[in-house]
């Protein structure tokens, strides 16, 4: 026969912390038009137009898009016809202004094929 130990259940106080009230953090967007050309957008939620800076000045204009919130993540979208290391250069670029929360965004494709 075999026996199996009987436990019973107890509460556990867990440590709370207090971030419930907190926001999410809305992202930067940044999308990459093609080689030369970046547009990101401080507030992708109100839709307006972005600034369009070259690529070798992303670094410094996100960050100061940031206002001094080292933490707010960014995300980069790109076309398709945007070449992967055109990406990896905007991402070396966020990289060196010491932006360090640095997301990819990706579009999913249709199930079923």
């Amino acid at each position: 026969m075999v026996t199996a130990p009987l436990i019973t259940p107890s509460v556990i106080n867990l440590p709370t912390v207090d971030k419930a009230n907190r926001q999410p953090d809305k992202p930067l967007e940044v999308t990459i038009k093609n080689d030369d050309l970046i547009e990101f957008k401080k507030d992708p939620i109100s839709g307006s137009s972005g600034l369009q800076v070259p690529m070798n000045q992303i670094g410094q204009a996100v960050k100061a898009a940031q206002n001094g919130d080292d933490q707010r993540p960014v995300v980069i979208s790109a076309d398709k016809s945007v070449k992967y290391e055109t990406v990896v250069k905007a991402m070396n670029q966020l990289k060196r202004a010491g932006i360090e929360r640095v997301g990819l965004s990706v579009q999913a494709t249709g199930s079923g094929r």
